[in-house]
């Protein structure tokens, strides 16, 4: 017998046939679990985004409603000032306390503060969405990556195993054994070559 083809039939040994099966059978079950847990981490993050979001939307909406309030009372202030001091001191005295700080101020930083502060738990809500997104894109793409890997792993497993089922003296028991090299270590290319999950630190919750 050919060296080679010697070489090619130890495959098809018992041996190396049951630690194939040992190895795609861990493979599988490794892959199938991590993809799992993958998927529950893109569901958490998914939900807590969409959560942020649509409490920051209905946040940003109060906000407005404030910051225009507040610049109906200021008008109302200023142009009673001077005219109808009693007037002007109700209205001054309805606007918000870091409306009348940004006023007694009176300097553009002050203002900028002022309206940066109005809606700073909206934006602060949006981008803890934005971050909670990224990472369930991330899970998603892991969760993807990691069946592909269960894929080529169970396929490898189905070949081993109907390698095994075959007499030693088949000459189809050696091939499948080959194909079943070649899925693991394609599993395993894939596997390696998954992106780790970036680290993205999620803005607290203001209201929490």
């Amino acid at each position: 017998m050919h060296p080679i083809i010697a070489r090619i039939r130890v495959l098809g040994s018992e041996i190396v046939l049951g630690t194939l099966i040992t190895i795609l059978s861990i493979g599988t079950a490794y892959a199938s679990y991590t993809g799992a847990m993958a998927d529950s981490d893109q569901n958490k993050f998914e939900i807590q985004g969409m959560r942020a979001l649509n409490d920051g939307n209905t946040t940003y909406l109060e906000a407005n409603q404030t910051l225009s309030q507040d610049f109906q009372y200021f008008d109302n202030w200023y142009v009673n000032l001077g005219v109808d001091d009693e007037r002007a001191d109700y209205y001054y005295e309805q606007m918000s306390e870091e409306l009348t700080v940004a006023i007694e101020s009176g300097s553009d930083t002050a203002w900028a503060e002022y309206e940066d502060g109005v809606f700073s738990d909206a934006l602060q809500l949006f981008d803890r969405a934005d971050a909670s997104f990224q990472l369930a894109t991330a899970y998603d793409e892991k969760g993807d990556s990691l069946q592909l890997v269960m894929l080529f792993m169970a396929l490898g497993l189905a070949f081993a195993a109907w390698a095994s089922l075959l007499g030693e003296e088949s000459n189809m028991r050696p091939m499948f054994a080959v194909f079943a090299i070649i899925t693991l270590v394609i599993a395993l290319v894939v596997y390696f070559n998954i992106p780790a999950i970036p680290v993205i630190e999620i803005p607290a919750d203001p209201f929490a």
